[in-house]
């Protein structure tokens, strides 16, 4: 299996691109695939802003900005851990949030964002918005998933972007063997 950032048992694949580039809606069919497919999937968000999952009035929201510096939400459905972060204004750092997963419980995480982090990254890149392309200067990026003809070369293998089929396997590939971020040009 592929190396993740924190440990050879659990292969981590990011998806980075500029906003608006259609990555999210990209990961919410590529996780129903790979699920469908049988294979037990965590993501983990690089948020750019602030987020809460609580909201004001609630009793969990209320100690928290109290001062509580860790908050579980818990009910028969799911639960939530909210850790402060002790480092305000600092991006969080890759693979201490990776060690948050419980790892025994899935196959394989995705991620969406953490461009500058060194570890296995699929492009999404579209023309019409205009922006230079990551790959040639990121070697950690080894594929680009496109619809349009890659503006760069050498470049890494090309994935049709609205070839799902293509990208769950190309990640279960991945997920078996070593990645090597040579381009494919």
């Amino acid at each position: 299996m592929t190396a993740s950032p924190t440990s050879s048992d659990l292969p981590v694949f990011g998806f980075v691109a500029p906003s608006g580039s259609g990555k999210t809606t990209l990961l919410r069919h590529l996780v129903a695939a790979l699920q469908a497919r049988g294979l037990r999937v965590g993501y983990l968000k690089h948020a750019h802003h602030s987020f809460d999952l609580d909201r004001p009035g609630k009793d969990s929201y209320e100690i928290r900005a109290a001062g509580a510096a860790q908050t579980l939400l818990a009910s028969r459905e799911r639960w939530a851990l909210q850790v402060e972060n002790d480092r305000k204004g600092e991006d969080p750092d890759l693979d201490a949030m990776l060690a948050r997963f419980e790892r025994d419980r899935l196959d394989l995480v995705l991620v969406e964002g953490f461009k500058h982090a060194r570890y296995p990254k699929i492009e999404v890149y579209r023309a019409a918005l205009g922006q230079a392309p990551l790959y040639p200067d990121d070697p950690e990026i080894i594929a680009l998933a496109t619809d349009d003809p890659p503006p760069v070369f050498p470049h890494p293998p090309v994935l049709p972007l609205t070839g799902i089929v293509e990208l769950v396997d190309f990640v279960i590939s991945a997920a078996r063997t070593p990645v090597t971020a040579a381009p494919a040009g």
